[in-house]
């Protein structure tokens, strides 16, 4: 068993590491089908032994080339470290910074097989949410974390650490950039090939900048992964599981009878139970669900985050990687099956919405009936989630603001709920608006909840929706809760990408946006820029986080909190951009909420100064200048 002294010693090299190959019994990633030329094969082996000295070469380049067969991509099985992989305690990593160590807490929290969806594959989400492209990226990363200064800067591209660069305490500590192709070139294809061959990579949303926090931050899995139903449900976040849809519609009758609050995972494909409640609607005339979504992995619904219902899973996989043209069209058959049976419950009363995971735009794609005529290419028959309610809450500055503390210790994250709970509450007794004090009351409410259900897997983590003012103050409170050892080790801030300022996406974050900006990304990059010169520990720019490849840009950071008069100016000032920077965006683009939150924020913030948009009013003069 590795240690974390070994583990910061660099690449083990002498002697290699015994190749244990892929571990039997645990949950792997789909086959890749990258469909590499001759010589494309023997570039992404070139690329992957460049990473060791030639005389290991020879030992490793038949291996490597093996697993580019058998899986599409070279992971480096062989050096999978032994170490129990989890989110150590801070002090207990060997760094020269607090920064470096929290940073590594961090990535081994996004790797814990109690958090990752496919550990040995180095994907945390989302079927192909990838930390490193492979293990040697890993070993290297970590052991410069090891060395890094407060004058370095770790550069990281695509999950190919660069190195250690010179720079100041107040730069970042790491800048990631993920997935960053040139645009005539961000196709699913090509990415595929780019990836077998170890040149770039999918880094999801938070996978990629090592800030996923377990399932408080989303429940991921599909249905159809006994071990994925498993993990949920010996985790708690799941009260029963079956494999019998007969169960399933009893225990729904059940459930609604009696109201019962239930939570129950079916393993199966979820589209024999959309059909079976559209069966029983038609047997019985009884509509069994009021409210439906789909959460499967839609950004990736050809290589693992769709399965379709016409296979079992084991048939899928084998297909998926045998004939992907096939495995393709049946997935486009099954969302075409899947949409049917949403549409006959939709019009017998059942509100459908999407979740913001591109299942209607990939269902649009196969044909299926979503279209919402005399709409914008943005709408679909059904809401989005995103669209239609968290549009508005984004414009009030509200969205995923996390805390992890990094002793490991659940004492600290309780402290830490305490404290964001009596700020909220502070808050409210002061004076906000209306809407701004029903968000407060649901976050404290949540918060209270949470620690209730142990909900915490992995790191020491909390999430909550705040706006601005809220994670300013917040933020402050802990730091200073550090300072006087009421909190015992530095507290990292992040946030989902899927926020306010982070993430320029036309079908899910930026999809309310109407001026025609919806498909343009200087929001992400600016924010993933202005975070970096306000004082971020890190910053993570990434390519296709939530709904896909080339569909979106995300934007990313980590702050450390220790305590410092330095770490509270950094936090005011790095959480007030950015939050301010997407609600001047959206202020732009015309919507109320935003300017009324963009002009409070000049209020209270002397130096903050927004471009506000005029309205036109009368909106017939402009059918009149176009049509003089």
């Amino acid at each position: 068993m590795s240690s974390l002294e070994d583990i910061c010693g660099g690449l083990p090299l002498h002697p290699l590491p015994e190749n244990r190959g892929r571990k039997k019994g645990v949950p792997h990633a789909p086959v890749r089908t990258p469909n590499l030329t001759a010589q494309e094969e023997k570039l992404a082996l070139q690329n992957a032994l460049r990473y060791f000295p030639p005389e290991v070469h020879k030992e490793l380049a038949l291996e490597f080339a093996e697993e580019l067969k058998l899986y599409g991509h070279i992971y480096m099985y062989r050096f999978c470290p032994e170490i129990e992989m989890r989110a150590y305690p801070i002090e207990e990593y060997p760094c020269k910074t607090k920064s470096a160590a929290a940073i590594m807490h961090m990535i081994m929290n996004n790797l814990d097989p109690s958090v990752a969806q496919f550990p040995q594959e180095l994907v945390t989400y989302g079927g192909n949410g990838q930390v490193f492209s492979s293990w040697a990226q890993f070993w290297l990363v970590m052991h410069y974390l090891s060395e890094m200064t407060e004058e370095q800067t770790l550069v990281m591209y695509s999950g190919h650490p660069l190195g250690l660069f010179p720079s100041h305490r107040y730069a970042p500590r790491l800048i990631i950039t993920n997935g960053m192709v040139i645009p005539n070139y961000s196709s699913r294809d090509e990415y595929e090939k780019m990836f077998a061959m170890g040149v770039t990579m999918y880094g999801q949303m938070t996978a990629g900048s090592y800030c996923y926090i377990g399932p408080q931050g989303i429940v991921h899995g599909t249905v159809v992964d006994e071990a994925a139903l498993l993990k949920r449900y010996r985790q708690g976040w799941l009260m029963e599981i079956t494999d019998s849809l007969d169960h399933c519609i009893a225990r729904l009758r059940d459930a609604r009878e009696n109201k019962i609050t239930l939570s129950l995972g079916y393993h199966g494909n979820v589209v024999d139970l959309w059909e079976r409640l559209v069966y029983e609607l038609d047997t019985t005339g009884e509509q069994l669900v009021d409210l439906g979504s789909d959460q499967t992995s839609c950004h990736n619904p050809f290589s693992g985050g769709y399965y379709p219902v016409q296979l079992s899973f084991e048939e899928a996989n084998q297909l998926m990687s045998t004939n992907p043209g096939r495995f393709r069209t049946l997935v486009q058959e099954s969302l075409r099956r899947q949409v049917a049976a949403i549409n006959r419950l939709s019009d017998k009363g059942m509100v459908f919405w999407d979740y913001g995971n591109a299942f209607l735009l990939e269902a649009q794609r196969a044909g299926a009936d979503v279209e919402k005529r005399g709409a914008n290419k943005t709408e679909f028959r059904y809401p989005s989630y995103v669209q239609h309610i968290m549009g508005d809450i984004f414009s009030l500055g509200f969205g995923p603001f996390r805390w992890v503390c990094t002793s490991g210790d659940p004492q600290d994250l309780a402290t830490a709920d305490l404290i964001a709970t009596s700020v909220l509450e502070d808050a409210i007794h002061q004076g906000v608006s209306a809407s701004v004090k029903q968000q407060y009351h649901d976050n404290i409410h949540w918060i209270r909840q949470a620690g209730r259900h142990s909900l915490v897997v992995g790191s020491q983590a909390r999430i909550l929706y705040s706006d601005r003012k809220g994670r300013v103050s917040i933020a402050v409170a802990i730091n200073r809760a550090i300072a006087e050892k009421r909190i015992k080790a530095p507290v990292v801030l992040s946030r989902d990408h899927h926020d306010v300022s982070g993430t320029d996406s036309p079908y899910r974050e930026t999809s309310d946006i109407c001026d025609g900006s919806a498909f343009c990304a200087d929001m992400a990059v600016q924010n993933f820029v202005g975070d970096a010169v306000r004082g971020a520990t890190w910053v993570a720019l990434h390519n296709g986080g939530g709904v896909g490849w080339g569909e979106v840009i995300n934007g990313g950071f980590g702050l450390v909190l220790d305590g410092s008069a330095e770490a509270e100016e950094q936090a005011k000032m790095m959480l007030s951009w950015d939050v301010s920077n997407g609600v001047a965006r959206r202020c732009w683009s015309g919507n109320s909420n935003a300017y009324e939150t963009i002009c409070q924020a000049m209020e209270e913030t002397g130096k903050l100064k927004v471009t506000l948009p005029h309205k036109v009013v009368d909106e017939s003069i402009l059918e009149q200048a176009l049509h003089r």
